[in-house]
């Protein structure tokens, strides 16, 4: 898909570094495009993309509502129930879970609720509900929507203590599989000036270890994060 958004410059700041915006470790320059800087972490191996780079909030969602997720769309279903069908083999009937990050057309709630599971939808954009955010789940769903954190040191602590011991956080986001640079540069899903954070699978190994989750890797880009009881 091609987007609307506007070009913004990438920054001239001249520092070396830029402090990691998940781990806080300095991160160190990467590469470049004509839009944006980017940076990658050597302690977390998260890569983000420049702050001063970032659109604002009404720019973010104008790339957004371009997006056609219909409910109804065979192919969509399909691409969500990568996480759907593995999650689901963990769950049981009746559970509740949260869709977080569910956009303007909640479609993979709408398919767990088929399988019996009780669901809530929330986005800050589209269903602001903060209500939904002051309890925990037995289940968190957050489908693409992670690599949009332009914060995640505080997106990712929000996002995991909405998940009760013994439950389950399913995420899907493309992984970087390959760190080199120049093939960054080139990948596709860097280039939605809405996506600021990138995950390499020791990332997430990351996470587990600082917020105390069991990591799983279902699918190419399906993660489940189990937190322990006790």
């Amino acid at each position: 898909m091609l987007y609307s958004a506007p070009v913004k410059t990438p920054a001239t700041n001249p520092s070396d570094s830029l402090a990691c915006p998940l781990c806080g470790h300095p991160a160190e320059p990467f590469c470049a495009d004509r839009r944006r800087r980017f940076f990658r972490c050597p302690q977390c191996e998260l890569i983000s993309a420049d702050p001063a780079a970032h659109l604002d909030r009404a720019e973010e969602k104008a790339v957004y509502d371009q997006h056609d997720n219909d409910p109804g769309d065979p192919r969509y279903r399909r691409f969500l129930a990568q996480l759907a069908d593995p999650l689901l083999e963990r769950l049981s009937p009746g559970m509740q879970g949260l869709d977080y990050g569910c956009g303007p057309g909640p479609t993979l709630s709408g398919m767990l609720r088929e399988a019996g599971m009780v669901m809530h939808d929330y986005d800050p954009l589209y269903a602001p509900n903060t209500a939904l955010l002051d309890r925990q789940y037995d289940f968190v769903t957050c489908t693409e929507v992670v690599e949009h954190f332009n914060d995640p040191a505080t997106a990712w602590p929000q996002l995991v203590e909405r998940v009760r011991p013994g439950g389950w956080l399913g995420i899907m986001t493309w992984l970087v599989s390959d760190p080199d640079p120049q093939a960054f540069r080139s990948w596709g899903y860097k280039g939605d000036p809405t996506h600021v954070s990138f995950y390499r699978p020791a990332t997430f190994e990351w996470l587990g270890r600082t917020l105390g989750f069991e990591v799983e890797f279902a699918a190419t880009r399906v993660i489940l994060m189990h937190k322990p009881v006790g």
